[in-house]
């Protein structure tokens, strides 16, 4: 979330319904394994374009830089 503000994306933490994923422009899922997972189909609906959307992939390239420099190696 802090990445995601420092590239001037407004960021809330809440609840979604399924319209507002289907009406989205580009929906993305993020976890400590999956780290940044773009999701282009819901229920067989397509998502924005059906393909990973510009924000979706500036912030992996984002997560990834920030994880090499601080992260601990494994």
């Amino acid at each position: 979330m802090d990445l995601a503000a420092a590239q001037g994306l407004t960021v809330e933490e809440k609840f979604f319904t399924p319209y507002d994923l289907h009406t989205a422009d580009e929906v993305f899922l993020t976890g400590t394994g999956a780290e940044i997972v773009s999701v282009v189909k819901l229920d067989s609906r397509v998502i924005g374009t059906g393909v990973p959307g510009p924000w979706t992939l500036k912030l992996i390239r984002v997560f990834r830089d920030f994880a090499g420099r601080e992260g601990t190696p494994i």
